[in-house]
């Protein structure tokens, strides 16, 4: 497909394929790992906007840039403007690239304070959010948004459209409402709308699982990328197949001579030797990152969401999930490939 590239202030973003944020997931390792793999950017997981906060271990990973191989895109959320330009003044001080505002998480402890998908009711304190994060940061800020608060109040459009007015340097939009969480199907027809209406990059995200639904939801909704998340966990090169999809498809049909070229071109499965050293490589970066006790810990949810593309994987996930320490981790993955 045409248009491999878009721009967000002076960067030029080249792919179309980008990772989420995910609290607790994707950390500075898995960024970095997912960027090897193709992903045109990757964004870190939500920080407060209270700066206050931000000498607790979580925030401090969460803020953690030194050793990002891309650009450093730092999310904040918050719910009065005064703190989150306060925020985005701070986060430009470190030495960040990207400011993302947060209006899309649905999740309950961050919605219950307005935050998040919640403050899409109120789209003056929107406007006034927006315009404090710009005025504060001479850097490009960008803003994650649902389609609305619940299928009765999709108000993504007017939200865009303030985002724009407020200097908004691109807009990604999860194609579900604050109500829907993650439970419901993710719908793209507003998000074609709104690509329709702005003049700045939109970013779909929501369900694109595959290279094949990356394709389909890029030629329906017209965005220039994709935004991938739990399709990420446990296949960091999902983002090399959409790419591999993309230069494969060179005119925006849907003919079976493209589905022959996306399974010639994309294929499913690496060699089992490339996906081992991707594991090992992935554990020892978060055993570095974060120490032993919480590197072991990450390593467990990660290793779960790779079993899941592993044939006979069962009792290998049985037992790495109980291990205690680094060096065990590392051991019985080389042991399960050494076995296959």
């Amino acid at each position: 497909m045409h248009g491999s590239a878009f721009q967000i202030g002076p960067h030029r973003i080249t792919g179309r394929a980008v990772l989420a944020p995910m609290a607790g997931l994707t950390d500075q390792a898995f960024r970095n790992l997912c960027r090897d793999y193709g992903a045109a950017m990757a964004v870190s997981e939500m920080t407060t906007a209270d700066t206050r906060l931000w000498n607790t271990p979580k925030s401090r990973s969460r803020l953690q840039l030194d050793g990002e191989n891309g650009l450093r895109i730092v999310q904040i959320a918050g719910t009065e403007p005064d703190q989150m330009a306060e925020a985005a003044a701070a986060v430009t001080a470190r030495g960040v690239d990207i400011i993302d505002i947060n209006m899309g998480c649905p999740a309950k402890k961050v919605c219950n304070k307005l935050a998040g998908s919640a403050l899409m009711k109120d789209e003056t304190l929107v406007r006034s959010i927006l315009e404090a994060v710009v005025g504060a940061t001479p850097l490009p800020v960008t803003l994650k948004i649902r389609t609305g608060w619940d299928e009765t109040h999709k108000n993504a459009p007017r939200i865009a459209a303030i985002a724009e007015e407020s200097g908004i340097c691109s807009l990604t939009i999860h194609g579900r409402t604050r109500a829907g969480m993650f439970k419901t199907d993710a719908e793209y027809d507003t998000i074609r709308d709104i690509k329709r209406t702005v003049s700045v990059p939109v970013i779909a995200n929501g369900d694109i699982e595959s290279p094949e639904k990356a394709l389909q939801v890029l030629r329906h909704t017209g965005a220039d990328a994709v935004m991938i998340g739990r399709g990420a966990l446990g296949r960091p090169w999902i983002f090399r197949e959409i790419n591999a999809i993309l230069e494969s498809c060179d005119e925006p049909t849907e003919s079976d001579l493209d589905r022959a070229k996306i399974k010639q071109k994309a294929g499913e499965m690496l060699p089992e030797t490339v996906v081992r050293d991707i594991m090992l490589a992935h554990l020892t970066a978060l055993h570095r990152l974060h120490g032993e006790h919480r590197g072991v810990r990450l390593g467990r949810k990660h290793l779960t969401w790779y079993c899941k593309y592993l044939n006979g994987a069962e009792d290998f996930r049985n037992a790495i999930v109980r291990v205690e320490s680094s060096a065990a981790q590392l051991q019985l993955t080389k042991e399960f490939f050494a076995q296959h």
